[in-house]
Formats: C-alpha cells, sequence, structure tokens
C-alpha cells in the first residue's frame, strides 16, 4: 500500500482514507468478477464513504478502475523487489520472478485476480513487475547471457506467458503449481537463449529465502 509520508492534518488525513476505502473497494471488485460496469453507488458502499466522496477524488469510474490496477502493480513489485534483493543474475531474476509470482496466487490472491482480469493490458506497464522485468531482460542481453534481439517483444513473450500461467494457476488450483512453475521458468529461459541443462538448472534452484 502506499508508501509516501501520512497527511499532516485531521481533513488530509480523512481525505486520504476516503480515496484508499475506493481504491480497495475496486480492488475487490476487480479481483473477484473484473467487473466495471458496477455502479458507482455500489463502490461507495462496499467503501463505506458517501455518494458524493467520490468526485472528491476521481473524475470517473475508469480513472479509480485505473488506480486500482496501478495500487496492485505497485504492491506486486514491491514484493517481487523483496525476495529478489541481492539476486544478480538476470537469469535467476527472470526464473525466479516467474515462479514467486504464481506462488503470490496463495499469498497475495487479489493482486494476482486482478492480473488475471487486467494483466494483458499492462504488460508493457510502468509499474509493477514489468518495468523490473524489461531491466533485467537488456542486463542479460547487454552481457551475453540473453541472445533475443528486441527487448520489448522479448517481454510481451515473457509476460504474456506468465499470464498464461497465471490463468492456469487460479483455474486449476488442484495442479501442482510449483512444478508448473518451474517448467515455465524453464521454457522462458531457453527462449531467451539460456542453454537447456543451464536453463532446467536455474529453474530448480531454491528461491530466495524472505528478508
Amino acid at each position: 500500500m502506499p508508501t509516501s509520508a501520512p497527511p499532516a492534518n485531521r481533513f488530509e488525513r480523512r481525505r486520504a482514507a476516503t480515496r484508499q476505502a475506493l481504491i480497495r473497494a475496486a480492488r475487490q471488485i476487480l479481483a473477484e468478477s473484473g467487473d466495471t460496469g458496477v455502479s458507482i453507488q455500489s463502490i461507495a458502499d462496499r467503501a463505506d464513504v458517501g455518494f458524493g466522496s467520490f468526485y472528491n477524488h476521481f473524475e470517473s469510474k475508469t480513472a479509480l478502475f485505473d488506480e486500482a490496477v496501478t495500487d496492485a502493480l505497485d504492491e506486486y513489485g514491491r514484493t517481487i523487489d523483496e525476495r529478489l534483493d541481492g539476486v544478480d543474475d538476470p537469469a535467476e531474476r527472470i526464473a525466479f520472478g516467474i515462479r514467486l509470482s504464481a506462488a503470490m496466487a496463495d499469498t497475495h490472491p487479489e493482486i494476482m485476480r486482478i492480473l488475471r482480469h487486467r494483466g494483458l493490458d499492462h504488460v508493457r506497464s510502468e509499474r509493477g513487475l514489468a518495468p523490473r522485468a524489461l531491466g533485467d531482460l537488456r542486463t542479460g542481453a547487454a552481457s551475453g547471457r540473453f541472445t533475443f534481439e528486441d527487448p520489448e517483444i522479448a517481454l510481451s513473450a515473457l509476460g504474456g506467458s506468465l499470464l498464461a500461467l497465471l490463468d492456469l494457476r487460479l483455474g486449476r488450483p488442484h495442479r501442482d503449481s510449483e512444478e508448473a512453475a518451474r517448467a515455465m521458468a524453464e521454457l522462458m529461459l531457453r527462449m531467451l537463449g539460456v542453454p537447456a541443462d543451464e536453463a532446467r538448472g536455474i529453474a530448480h534452484r531454491p528461491l530466495p529465502d524472505r528478508g
């Protein structure tokens, strides 16, 4: 959730709390159904704020839902950053990022369900995992670790594959999700140019410990 300094006075704190309540409500709706056609009154009721408060913070439902997705993406990115702190090899960062994302279906189900419903629109977003993955892809290509030519095409392939894995994870909860995530990580590393044996080894390494 937001990491900026708290508002200085009571009015600002109440205003910030109302805005965050609306964002929380929108995140819940996106996670449950992805239905953005719900009425503003329904959103306000879920947030437990007055109807008139909505337009003090957002000019439209589209603006609110966009902010809700951005809020989820920021939390997603911070969560992955915490686990990958100290991991320098771009191949490990890509593989671990895929596996950690799949695991977040259990630890952060709301975020992952939002991505399932809205993620395709944000594969090349400037928030969340996308800019981090793009940086790792460029680092790997510059060092010769990866062999693709166009990092944005590689990011699109990686993002689309991750969303497909997430859909599989959420749609078939009884499947061995860790094994599926390892298999996807191995496949993505091979796509990026990592030799098959090495890709398999990296994909099966223990995940970084929590801080």
